[in-house]
């Protein structure tokens, strides 16, 4: 399954990304569909520099996921970001590899290929790189739907 809010990225234009996450929380119908779009919010802030304000949003955003894997996925994946932007890799390995876990049992093929992508940047050696890197990796391979397979560049980036 593909990664609906992905269109909304935009990396070079984060105020124009954090507009257009903020149109689309007014947009979302369920508990669990605006979880999504506040995780997203988090990782914008996070890339602005603000973790404290992107673990807020990602507090929120865990309170209202309960019921939704999908949210509680993205929850994961963003928290782990800001633990990794903010320099503690250790930290946010175990919430990659948590992600990683749920999305696959969820079957979001595109955020555990994210999670695998994320877990090998924050591995603790070149093996544990590499083999996160190939989980990634197969599991793109295998994928017929675009989303899925946009993270072989990525994951084998990380080889490269």
């Amino acid at each position: 399954m593909g990664d609906r809010l992905r269109v909304l990225w935009d990396f070079d234009d984060l105020d124009g990304t954090w507009e257009r996450f903020e149109q689309a929380l007014e947009q979302q119908t369920s508990a669990a569909e605006r979880a999504e779009v506040l995780t997203q919010l988090g990782r914008v802030q996070g890339l602005q520099g603000d973790l404290a304000a992107g673990d807020r949003l990602l507090d929120e955003a865990e309170t209202a996921a309960v019921d939704s894997p999908l949210a509680r996925v993205r929850v994961l994946l963003e928290r782990g970001r800001l633990r990794r932007s903010g320099g503690d890799p250790q930290a946010a390995l175990p919430l990659f590899v948590a992600a990683f876990d749920l999305a696959t049992e969820a079957a979001e093929e595109a955020l555990a290929a994210d999670a695998a992508h994320m877990a090998a940047l924050a591995a603790a050696d070149h093996s544990e790189m590499v083999a996160w890197t190939r989980r990634g990796v197969e599991l793109a391979e295998r994928a017929t739907d675009p989303d899925v397979r946009y993270w072989l560049g990525p994951l084998l980036n990380n080889l490269g």
